[in-house]
């Protein structure tokens, strides 16, 4: 079967507008998350419009549509103009709130999903549909997943994949409806973890079939929902337990193959619990894990694109990035979280999410 490789990439987010300004600010410890006023001084990670809307003149992004729109043409758009796409090139397009921010203003045409991505595929000149997903907190991470099936099946001859979210009043509300928002920075895996930030970015990368010095292998996968609640994760982390066996089967790798872990870490209670069993159940407890939500608060249907780009980008630098935030370990099983970060020869990384409504996600980034 053909081989699939995650390319060039690029990241908008507060952190940085390009992949090395990102992967350095997270090496250094770096937080987005601070208090704004727009939400109650609470804690998010928001990317600065002065900064935005210099970046898109400077680079002649088009100047039209919602924020959000902006945000995604300025990711993609860079990939774009390297590399034309053609008749037979995918646009998958992820994203779990899109523009729903245009719903205060009652734009009700403006917050559907479709209409978005129609005008993103055609400010992107591509001649084909897009292929949009909207599966939680997934959305990203399986993005990846399905171009890369996609192309393996030949209907497809090369990729593109856009993921992204905004914060906005709405959003925080309803995760605060949960009791789920920390009134601090995040610390995923912590004792004293209590919840998440909200976070925003936009991510695209290009994918192809052709290995190259930087490709990197999308070397299995796998989607399993286990339905355990419409926002709680499952307590005995089966249906993670059972993506990352599936990927982990497909790749041909044995737990004593993975040499890091980049997780979904939310630092709420229970999702960095389920994690700690699925990884425990899996042989992988002794491997460095590390979330990046700390960096970025939790940017939605762009997290697991951004998280899986970062780990690609550590397989090619040989070093695995920390946990931000971690002090002392807070799930009942053991599981290695990356205190600092740490120079070595990595080959094979697993990235996982996981979602409301039960949905899982695993990737195996391999060195070929």
């Amino acid at each position: 079967m053909n081989k699939v490789y995650l390319q060039e990439s690029s990241i908008i987010s507060p952190l940085g507008f390009d992949v090395e300004s990102n992967f350095q600010q997270v090496s250094a410890g770096k937080s987005a998350l601070e208090q704004h006023p727009d939400f109650d001084q609470q804690y998010v990670g928001k990317i600065n419009d002065d900064i935005l809307a210099a970046y898109v003149e400077d680079f002649q992004i088009p100047n039209k549509g919602s924020r959000i729109q902006k945000i995604a043409l300025a990711a993609l758009l860079p990939l774009i103009r390297n590399r034309k796409p053609q008749n037979d090139s995918l646009l998958i397009i992820s994203t779990t709130k899109g523009n729903v921010a245009a719903l205060a203003d009652q734009q009700i045409e403006a917050a559907l999903l479709s209409n978005l991505g129609n005008e993103i595929a055609a400010s992107a000149g591509f001649t084909t549909a897009p292929l949009l997903i909207s599966n939680a907190c997934v959305s990203g991470l399986m993005a990846l997943s399905v171009a890369k099936r996609f192309m393996q099946m030949g209907k497809y001859q090369d990729a593109y994949v856009v993921a992204f979210d905004e914060v906005s009043p709405f959003i925080q509300s309803g995760f605060q409806s949960f009791q789920a928002v920390s009134p601090e920075r995040c610390k995923p895996y912590d004792a004293k973890r209590q919840g998440v930030n909200l976070g925003e970015a936009a991510v695209a990368s290009y994918l192809s079939k052709e290995k190259t010095t930087n490709g990197i292998h999308l070397a299995g996968d796998a989607n399993i929902n286990d339905a355990n609640h419409i926002s709680g994760p499952s307590r005995t982390g089966e249906g993670l337990f059972q993506s990352i066996q599936r990927a982990m089967q497909e790749a041909d790798l044995q737990p004593n193959d993975i040499d890091y872990i980049v997780g979904h870490g939310t630092a709420t209670i229970y999702n960095d619990e389920m994690e700690a069993i699925a990884f425990n159940h899996s042989n992988l407890m002794e491997k460095p894990v590390a979330g990046f939500k700390g960096n970025y608060g939790h940017t939605l249907g762009a997290s697991g694109l951004l998280e899986a780009v970062l780990a690609a980008e550590c397989l090619r630098k040989n070093y695995m990035l920390p946990s931000l935030g971690f002090e002392s370990l807070g799930t009942s099983l053991p599981i290695h979280v990356l205190e600092q970060g740490t120079a070595a020869n990595i080959y094979h990384v697993l990235k996982t999410a996981s979602g409301f409504a039960g949905t899982n996600t695993a990737l195996l980034l391999s060195k070929d």
